[in-house]
């Protein structure tokens, strides 16, 4: 069983005196600092000089500086920036400014384990990753909850370095609901494969499948969208409340024995196959080698060409319409 907390296993007491540089005030970085700060732990934002964020971030109250001048400061460096320009703003700001004994954190292992940034031996380097998008991370914090956690030490050169990753998983509210032990690794290729097997890209590629098989048989396309994708949600947020089983119990025994019957015809070894294939292509650094290249090349275009394709299909323009009569003040 892996190791966990809970708020009351943790004091913010050995991080209280230690300066937080929040790097980046994207939805993470905007919701964890403003949790951090709320919790009493001195805060202060770095970003771009010029950038959108900035006021924003001192609106908010936050001391707001550039990511050179925080990183100079800072005893903990809490990296919340896209994943792609990392690298560089290591390379540019934060790695010269990374002195013996501070902390290199982050909310994704991707960087570290996949050695875009190649840090000092003389620092810690940790991880606290809420499972979450920062918009929740923020609702559950003031709803005096929070959102669980994963959370791992790669580098412990102070001795204190798991002192650090708690202090920061309770100060951001995630240690009300739990926090759960990981690596580095495990983090980033259970991450990366669930949102290429199932939580993106295998959802994605399921509705659109059976939205298709539909409309091929003659269905009107607005009955096969409200059948195959607007109802998945309620399907999901059984499953997350009550698990599998739970989901079985709640639903119509019709549904109930046709999908424990049929459910393997769709899903079968093949996809499973499939899925190992997927995830092999992940460890073994193939689709990391792939995704640095195209991008590299291509920049936020890398995915353009496959987005326009779905944008293109007609589950996409029948849900914009099937979308404005459900939420009619939505902007999409």
């Amino acid at each position: 069983m892996a190791k966990t907390w809970k708020d009351n296993d943790i004091s913010l007491d050995p991080i209280k005196a230690q300066t937080i540089a929040v790097i980046g005030y994207g939805i993470q970085g905007d919701a964890q600092a403003n949790n951090m700060k709320d919790s009493g732990l001195k805060v202060i934002v770095g970003l771009k000089k010029g950038g959108n964020s900035w006021k924003k971030a001192e609106s908010d109250g936050h001391i707001v500086m550039s990511v050179s001048d925080a990183c100079k400061k800072a005893d903990i460096i809490h990296v919340l920036l896209p994943d792609m320009i990392q690298s560089q703003v290591y390379k540019d700001e934060i790695g010269p400014n990374l002195s013996e004994g501070k902390a290199l954190s982050f909310s994704h292992a991707a960087a570290i384990h996949w050695k875009w940034i190649d840090a000092p031996k003389n620092v810690d380097i940790i991880m606290v990753a809420p499972k979450g998008p920062g918009s929740k991370v923020r609702e559950t914090y003031l709803d005096n909850f929070g959102t669980p956690s994963i959370v791992a030490v790669h580098q412990d050169f102070t001795g204190k370095a798991w002192d650090r990753t708690l202090g920061i998983a309770k100060a951001i509210g995630s240690a009300r609901a739990g926090l759960i032990q990981t690596t580095f690794q495990e983090e980033v290729e259970t991450d990366w494969f669930g949102e290429q097997a199932d939580l993106c890209g295998g959802s994605a590629s399921m509705v659109k499948a059976a939205f298709e098989t539909l409309v091929e048989a003659g269905y009107q396309p607005e009955i096969a969208y409200f059948e195959v994708l607007h109802e998945l949600k309620l399907i999901v947020d059984m499953i997350q409340r009550y698990g599998i089983n739970g989901m079985w119990r709640r639903v119509s025994e019709t549904a109930r024995y046709g999908g424990l019957t049929r459910g393997p015809m769709v899903i079968t070894d093949d996809a499973k196959a499939n899925m190992k294939k997927v995830l092999t292509m992940i460890q073994d650094g193939t689709f990391n080698k792939e995704w640095i290249s195209e991008y590299q090349k291509n920049g936020k275009d890398s995915f353009d060409k496959y987005m326009k394709e779905t944008e293109a299909h007609q589950i996409e323009k029948v849900g914009k319409q099937m979308r404005k009569m459900m939420w009619p003040d939505s902007t999409e």
